[in-house]
This record gives C-alpha cells, structure tokens and sequence, in this order.
C-alpha cells in the first residue's frame, strides 16, 4: 500500500516556475516507478511525466518537454515536478501516481495509486 499526497500547486503567471512534490507513505515506494498526469476541466486526465523506482529512467509527454522536469529522492520518499515556462494551457489539476512496470505509460489505467491532486493555475 502506497498513499500519496501532492504540494506545491498554485496561481502563477504566464512563463513562470512551479515546483510540485509528492510525498509518499509506505516501506515499499523505492518499488515504485513513479509518474505525473494532469486533469484540466473537461478533459480527461492525460500523462505528463515518469521516472523509474531508481529514478535513472524518465519519460514525458511531447508537450512538456524541455519545460518540465521530474525527479525523484528515495531517501525522502518523494517525488517532485519542476515546470518551467508555464502556459495558460498547462492550468489543470496535477497528480501524483505510483505504478509498476515499464515507465512508458500509456494512460491513467496504469496507475495502482494516486494521490488527491494539487491545483496548478497559469494566468496570461
């Protein structure tokens, strides 16, 4: 069993920083490969970025890119989301999850746990 919580959302301009957390509870987390999905209104909830159990692998969505980074710090037992060059299209509610396997994921279906989101709003 693995919870999760996310930190860090919040109201920023266009082109700003964000940086979002996820603390993990739970022995077994280091087992994990990890990832980030985003939920805007009326949309479904769409993947973002992975990285695998020892952090040496990560994968991210096209769109995200050269601006958002994800790592993680086992020994912390969190994972983060630095996003760069914000754009008014990136405001969705951004989540947190843990999953098993090849880090390319494919969809939401993936996930075996997630956390309660955190809401990141970019204003133009």
């Amino acid at each position: 069993q693995v919870q999760l919580a996310e930190v860090g959302g919040g109201l920023v301009q266009t082109g700003g920083s964000l940086r979002l957390s996820c603390a993990a509870s739970g022995r077994t987390f280091s087992s994990y490969a990890m990832a980030w999905f985003r939920q805007a209104p009326g949309k479904e909830r769409e993947f973002v970025a992975s990285i695998s159990w020892s952090g040496g692998f990560t994968y991210s969505a096209d769109f995200v890119k050269r601006r958002f980074t994800i790592a993680r710090d086992n020994a912390k037992n969190t994972i983060y989301l630095q996003m760069n060059s914000l754009k008014p299209e990136d405001t969705a509610v951004y989540y947190c999850g843990a999953f098993l396997g090849n880090i390319v994921v494919a969809g939401p279906s993936r996930i075996d746990y997630w956390g309660q989101g955190t809401q990141v709003t970019v204003s133009s």
